[in-house]
């Protein structure tokens, strides 16, 4: 078995539930906290020991490629004015990663902005991780995935039990349990109704799939809108080899829409060591 050392962050979307926030910033550099959200899931594939990040961007999102990049400038200056604390943090974010950026032109759905990274990828297993989905917990969501992964050698895919009016918002996985524990999904439905879903077992945002998935990626034919569903080259993968399915431990934000965005801000507010206080204050004079 290869180490697995690359991960995918697609990250070409244009973030229209933001707008107007996101017309001229990338919703993966909104901040939850002091830090922007695409650098929480960098740091929680490098928690999993991936250690070569593939970003598919699009048009505006130059944003996210200065913040990983080096600012000699800002260092020195940070430096100079002996803020030696905020000088770290800068330095170790643009050194924290091997980063390489790939331009999705068009916008023709999940499944094809994963196959862009196709070259960067070659033959070995990879990650997949879907930046807006903010998983918190004591163990990093995709360190819960690959130490399955390091166990089977088989694909793994993060879920999430989700209520029956929530259903068709998800691609949702039938699945069956196996004695050692471990979930082996057999079928994927994209966004059915819920009187059509084989589950309520909901796919997450978190993903490592073994070689093969890109082979099948290359040749699903696209859907509504012209676009390419990750989900139906999954469903092809699990009809040839085991793909595992692991209930992630930690409390799931969908930070891609406003809501679930504040109520991030407001859980991990809440649990820094800088801002918690004064949060837990304003939040007990205003309740």
């Amino acid at each position: 078995m290869k180490p697995l050392r690359k991960i995918i962050f697609p990250a070409a979307g244009m973030g229209t539930r933001f707008l107007p926030a996101t017309k001229a910033s990338p919703k993966e550099m909104l901040t939850i906290v002091d830090k922007p959200l695409i650098q929480y899931g960098v740091e929680e594939a490098l928690a999993a020991g991936m250690e070569q990040i593939i970003m598919i961007t699009g048009r505006g999102k130059r944003a996210i490629e200065d913040h990983f990049d080096i600012s000699t400038e800002l260092e020195a200056n940070l430096k100079s004015a002996g803020k030696s604390k905020l000088y770290k943090e800068v330095s170790r974010v643009s050194r924290m990663a091997e980063v390489v950026y790939v331009r999705q032109k068009q916008a023709l759905g999940l499944g094809h902005a994963v196959l862009c990274a196709r070259h960067w990828v070659g033959d070995e297993a990879f990650g997949v991780a879907l930046a807006d989905e903010l998983i918190v917990g004591p163990k990093p969501a995709m360190r819960q995935l690959s130490d399955v992964y390091h166990k089977t050698g088989n694909s793994v895919i993060g879920l999430i039990q989700v209520p029956a009016d929530q259903v068709s918002k998800y691609g949702i996985v039938a699945y069956q349990a196996g004695e050692d524990g471990l979930l082996r999904l057999t079928d994927m439905v994209e966004k059915p109704a819920v009187e059509d879903a084989p589950s309520h077992m909901a796919i997450v945002g978190r993903y490592i799939f073994t070689p093969r998935l890109m082979e099948l990626l290359h040749d699903v034919k696209p859907g509504a809108g012209g676009e390419f569903q990750l989900t139906d080259a999954i469903a092809a993968l699990a009809k040839e080899e085991p793909i595992h399915g692991v209930v992630l431990e930690g409390q799931r934000f969908d930070a891609g829409n406003p809501e679930g965005f504040l109520m991030a801000n407001t859980l991990l507010g809440l649990q820094h060591e800088q801002y918690g206080k004064a949060l837990r204050q304003l939040l007990k004079d205003h309740l």
